[in-house]
């Protein structure tokens, strides 16, 4: 079952009727539901669970198994992940279903875009970076997921190479900018924020979409 059911099944394409499926990672799913609604195009979302982004090398086998499961109900299907830590695992499974996947590494290029993430980077590699969707999900995947909970001394051993926390920001919202300046301090480090919106993340998928 699609994780986000449109209304009216499709969308067009020169012309025609097309049902589209995107294979989401979960991390971005809320904005990618967003997009979808903004452009109008009616496709259905199929989520991937991002706790997989601990063990990537399973994200492959996840994907694939949702390409199998959609590819017969749909006109195409679009899959909507970075290569997040698969070292080409992904792109080696989707080009043997015939399926492509919106171009990046992982969801912090995607955000802040190609060129402005590559300046960041040099600028200071000791980066941290945080979206919406992980700042929502501080406690579940940062502290209980690394353990934080239970082995507060892993902090430092995790963090140690780290000198700031970047918030990508997708909403401009007081309240996550608050968290923000929480999880900073959890962390230790100094808190930038830059407001990306939906970045690259929109654009890549608004050519895919008006392309296939």
């Amino acid at each position: 079952m699609a994780l986000y059911d449109s209304a009216e099944g499709g969308d067009k394409t020169n012309g025609q009727m097309c049902k589209t499926a995107l294979i989401v990672c979960g991390a971005l799913a809320r904005d990618v539901i967003a997009i979808n609604e903004k452009y109008g195009w009616a496709a259905d979302l199929w989520g991937v669970p991002v706790q997989l982004h601990n063990r990537p090398e399973k994200i492959g086998t996840a994907v694939q198994k949702r390409i199998h499961e959609a590819r017969d109900n749909y006109d195409r299907v679009i899959v909507v992940y970075g290569d997040c830590g698969t070292a080409g695992k992904l792109d080696a499974v989707l080009a043997t279903a015939g399926v492509e996947r919106i171009i990046g590494p992982h969801c912090y290029e995607m955000y802040a875009g190609s060129q402005d993430f590559s300046a960041l980077m040099a600028e200071e590699p000791g980066t941290y970076f945080l979206t919406d969707y992980l700042l929502r999900s501080f406690e579940s995947l940062v502290i209980k997921g690394m353990g934080l909970d239970r082995h507060p001394e892993l902090r430092e051993m995790y963090f140690r190479n780290y000198t700031r926390l970047l918030y990508l920001a997708q909403a401009d919202d007081p309240t996550l900018r608050e968290k923000a300046q929480w999880a900073a301090d959890y962390l230790g480090l100094t808190l930038e924020i830059r407001q990306t919106g939906y970045g690259a993340l929109e654009s890549r998928l608004v050519v895919l979409m008006e392309t296939m």
